[in-house]
């Protein structure tokens, strides 16, 4: 075995739908390339598993350059595993040592009910971005760039929240599975901007209303989920929708919006 190749042993969740009880499988791995992706590592065991006749590992996945949110497991315990501000498959195996086991799961939490294997349905995230989660502004050709001036901190502020992409991780490592990082980043987009304001205090509301009725638990200000979050989405978006939520709150009272 080359310097640049690893063994490793694998226990991951195998689940075959929502239904049955899920346990875990062992596998075992030689000469993986330390180059290789995790992503890269399971389609290997896949293939193996294949020529086997056995059942490969259902897992999600999609872009592979850390944009998507799709891959979603949880890698030793640490939803996308170990390392600072990065996606499952912007991990690679150099991370891991030779004769290592690999703990690989499903993100846990209520809301994501398992589809099979370390797929997990994360709809409740979709259905909170229907809630509130666009603009009502006319349609039609696109206006000039200089029509709606926002100042640099404000747009720098905005592109921040715009970051999230919506993985799921915050919920994933949350002891409450709360959605509020995730939920506040997607309101403060566009609550942050000339654009979003007409409806900005009815967006607060439908949207937390929305992520309480699908389940979700409250923040208790733990703050995993700023170090979970692959784009390192901020705590402050969270106190900036609680004002937002408080504000609405009493314009709707008053039947102000």
């Amino acid at each position: 075995m080359s310097e640049k190749n690893i063994s490793i042993k694998l226990k991951v969740w195998r689940q075959k739908s929502n239904d049955p009880k899920g346990h875990f499988e062992n596998y075992a791995m030689s000469d993986v390339s330390v180059d290789s992706s995790f992503l890269e590592m399971i389609d290997l065991l896949n293939e193996q598993l294949i020529e086997k006749g056995d059942e490969a590992i259902a897992f999600d996945h999609d872009c592979r350059e850390g944009i998507c949110g799709m891959c979603s497991l949880t890698i030793n315990g640490v939803p996308h595993g170990k390392g600072n501000l990065q996606t499952t498959c912007q991990l690679h195996m150099r991370s891991f040592s030779n004769g290592e086991t690999i703990v690989i799961e499903p993100f846990r939490a209520k809301p994501f009910p398992v589809i099979k294997d370390l797929v997990v349905d994360r709809t409740p995230l979709d259905t909170i971005m229907q809630a509130g989660g666009f603009i009502t502004q006319r349609v039609g050709s696109a206006q000039d760039a200089n029509a709606n001036p926002i100042g640099k901190d404000v747009a720098d502020k905005a592109m921040d929240a715009a970051a999230c992409i919506g993985c799921g991780a915050c919920v994933a490592v949350c002891p409450n599975a709360s959605a509020m990082l995730f939920t506040s980043a997607k309101m403060g987009q566009l609550n942050l901007l000339p654009q979003g304001q007409p409806e900005r205090y009815r967006r607060a509301i439908n949207m937390v209303n929305t992520m309480d009725e699908e389940g979700f638990g409250n923040c208790t200000n733990i703050g995993e989920c700023q170090a979970a979050c692959p784009k390192d989405i901020s705590l402050d978006f969270i106190a900036m929708m609680n004002r937002d939520y408080a504000v609405g709150s009493v314009k709707k009272f008053f039947a102000t919006i």
